[in-house]
């Protein structure tokens, strides 16, 4: 059954499959690595603007890792998930400095590199050297669940191993790119999570989801827990010149190594704030509308709290603090945008910025 699987769906990939992705040619090491990490959580469509950015200004490991991390994350803002980005800085530092700038073809290296586990080592020694690794991205696991109608959350150590076994056993042992990249596609264009084209599907006389009438149950989804919600309140502060004021985040947590609005810790006095941290004096703060975003796993709700600087005692300059960067940012008039967070990045360059200013400048 094994062989009759991986046959019908290369046979399948020949003719319906994607052939022109911009990571397939070339398809270098460098090229299919960056791309299977930004793959990771977000969807081809969403990866390809970014891919193309990114490699144009990053073109090999040698000019990744000479980058600054500021100058990685702003070709990264707005894909998310800014680890990624952060842990591909810090490989290619490794891949220059121990492995002389060639990517290495180990596997156990490759999964040992900051950011790619078994399955993303997988990939990139399958489609970039044609080596035999099974992978088991969220496409791959919906496809054999379905398959083999493997009951259970794909988090649960037994099923994950039933799900590593029947990758295995279905990888073959020739055109390991392509097949690795026709599971792919399959998962992410015929057997989706929702509305699935079982009628297309080149496998679909064996599945056993599809013959028991359990397409939609199956994969079982992950146990439902609430996510907790958090708050934070952010100063949009604005100077005679129209410019706001950003400070770095740290370089691990949420957004880390993004600038940011500056955040008000909890109970503190904005005014109050302001005149500590950077010997500024600033107008009564009023509030914005509030915006929502989503982590995997909790929900933020940002309260954007705007403040002009008055008298011409305040700073010009934020260097005020040498332990926390910041930077004075007027929206429109930098080539590059410094990396922000997606949904502040909307607050300053979105709709709300005329009214933002208008209010400001009240």
């Amino acid at each position: 059954m094994a062989a009759s699987f991986s046959t019908r769906l290369l046979t399948w990939f020949d003719q319906h499959g994607r052939h022109d992705l911009p990571w397939q040619t070339p398809r270098t090491a460098y090229r299919v690595w960056v791309s299977e990490v930004m793959l990771q959580q977000t969807q081809v469509a969403s990866v390809i603007p970014y891919f193309e950015r990114f490699t144009a200004r990053f073109s090999d490991v040698a000019t990744l890792a000479n980058a600054t991390q500021d100058a990685v994350l702003e070709h990264w803002a707005g894909l998310g998930y800014y680890s990624r980005a952060r842990n591909l800085h810090k490989a290619a530092g490794i891949i220059l400095h121990e492995h002389g700038g060639e990517f290495p073809q180990n596997i156990e290296q490759v999964a040992a590199l900051p950011g790619i586990g078994p399955s993303t080592a997988g990939a990139i020694l399958a489609q970039a050297f044609g080596q035999r690794h099974a992978i088991l991205d969220g496409n791959v696991k919906r496809v054999l669940s379905r398959y083999h109608a493997i009951e259970g959350w794909s988090g649960q150590t037994a099923v994950h191993q039933q799900l590593w076994a029947a990758a295995e056993a279905h990888t073959p042992h020739e055109r390991l790119a392509d097949y690795t990249q026709a599971i792919m596609d399959m998962g992410a264009t015929l057997c989706k999570r929702s509305k699935p084209q079982c009628q297309a599907c080149p496998v679909r006389e064996d599945c056993q989801a599809y013959a028991q009438g359990r397409v939609q149950a199956l994969p079982s989804p992950r146990p439902k827990r609430a996510r907790p919600m958090r708050h934070a309140r952010m100063l949009v502060i604005q100077n005679e010149e129209g410019a706001i004021l950003l400070q770095k985040r740290p370089p691990t947590g949420i957004w880390g190594g993004l600038w940011s609005l500056p955040e008000l810790p909890e109970g503190a006095d904005a005014t109050e704030h302001c005149a500590q941290e950077w010997a500024m004096q600033v107008s009564a703060p009023r509030e914005a509308a509030s915006i929502k975003h989503g982590f995997t796993h909790f929900e933020l709700t940002i309260q954007p709290l705007l403040v002009t600087v008055c008298g011409r005692g305040a700073i010009t300059t934020p260097e005020v603090r040498e332990a926390v960067a910041t930077q004075w940012y007027k929206p429109g008039t930098q080539n590059m945008p410094p990396a922000l967070p997606a949904p502040l990045s909307k607050l300053l360059h979105g709709k709300i910025e005329t009214s933002l200013n208008k209010r400001i400048s009240a």
